[in-house]
């Protein structure tokens, strides 16, 4: 039997040829690859591996570290301790279903996604200490099923939010710079409530306010009733802050025409229209504004021109009729003078038919040519 199982592990070696350093105990196999700078997860590992160790590097625990990471459906150990992991995006331990112990300590872990522990169901300790977390809520590990160790110590942590229930039996806060006030209350009540352990409890102590400095946080004199208070005052600040954008909002409803009737004959509010296209609006009017006035400040000389030239040709129209007229009737009553058979009548209009100024109460037209008759 121990035979047969050597020959399958030295056949799985000849097809995987591995260089880290792993031993194959049973049907355990440890990958040590601490310390050896890497900054990606290697690809020349046992895909059964089950404990692998990859602290001290420079792994940042990107995308193509996860992907290599999937394919190690077997793990149960995994230490990313000491390397340089930033963020904690979603799934990024998907596929480790079988994972029970997960150490990414000593990082510079400042953010940890609400979605970064999925399908660790058989997750049993967790280690996030000595990283610079300052916000996290217990949402983070709802799908930690089997959680019964979290360590969390020297991070900067301010407050805890207990929204889900944990089945933990101990839990290491200390090392943060913890606030004991109402946003404390949740997790000192889960505390005191629970059996959970609690390790360097006397270390685990209030920073602010300085009237409880150094007092454990789990002893730390936070009423609930004081709480109660601010909270109810907190939510009445809110209420009367919406009430006013409320009012605001209805005087602004009925300020402007934003209703319209439906056939039933109620009123259905029309929504009210962004800032942007108000601005739209507005630009549009002015240029359009701008437009006409430059073009009526062109087109007004011409048109005045036009009117003008117009009543003076009505004008003119009107005394060359007068004048033919009066011409007409002179000439058929005027003396002629009678010459040779050759001559012709010449009409002696200037002493008929002389001008005298101001008589009708029209200026002189230089248009009408005078005719001076002269005797040959």
């Amino acid at each position: 039997m121990k035979l047969s199982w050597l020959v399958i592990l030295a056949g799985t070696l000849f097809l995987n040829p591995v260089t880290a350093d792993c031993n194959i105990n049973s049907q355990t196999v440890t990958c040590e690859e601490s310390g050896k700078n890497l900054s990606d997860i290697p690809t020349n590992l046992f895909q059964n591996v089950t404990k692998l160790s990859l602290k001290n590097n420079t792994i940042t625990l990107k995308d193509s570290d996860k992907e290599i990471l999937q394919s190690f459906i077997n793990l149960t150990e995994l230490y990313l301790n000491e390397n340089t992991i930033t963020v904690l995006y979603n799934n990024s331990f998907c596929n480790l279903t079988k994972l029970v112990i997960l150490d990414i300590s000593n990082n510079h872990i400042s953010t940890v996604h609400k979605a970064a522990f999925a399908g660790l169901n058989q997750l049993s300790v967790l280690n996030l200490s000595y990283n610079t977390i300052t916000q996290l809520d217990s949402d983070v590990f709802t799908s930690l099923k089997s959680l019964t160790v979290l360590n969390l110590q020297n991070n900067f942590l301010k407050s805890f939010h207990i929204k889900s229930p944990f089945k933990l039996t101990e839990i290491i806060l200390a090392g943060n710079p913890w606030t004991c006030s109402c946003d404390l209350l949740d997790l000192q009540l889960w505390l005191n409530a629970f059996s959970v352990t609690m390790a360097n409890e006397n270390n685990t102590t209030c920073t602010f306010p300085n009237t409880m400095e150094n007092v454990s946080i789990k002893t730390a004199a936070i009423q609930p009733a004081d709480c109660q208070i601010e909270k109810a005052s907190l939510e009445n600040t809110v209420t009367s802050t919406f009430a006013v954008k409320l009012k605001s909002r209805a005087l602004l409803t009925a300020l402007t025409p934003n209703n319209t009737t439906g056939n039933n004959g109620t009123y259905t509010e029309l929504p009210v229209l962004g800032k942007s296209w108000t601005f739209l609006g507005g630009v549009l009017g002015f240029v359009l504004s701008t437009t006409l006035l430059i073009f009526t400040a062109i087109k007004c000389p011409t048109w005045y021109r036009y009117v003008m030239s117009y009543s003076h040709r009505r004008l003119e129209e009107n005394n060359s009729e007068m004048f033919e007229q009066e011409f007409s009737a002179d000439m058929s009553s005027s003396p002629t003078v009678l010459g040779t058979d050759n001559e012709e009548p010449i009409v002696i209009f200037e002493k008929i038919h002389a001008f005298v100024p101001g008589e009708d109460g029209f200026i002189e037209d230089k248009y009408i040519d005078s005719y001076v008759t002269e005797e040959s």
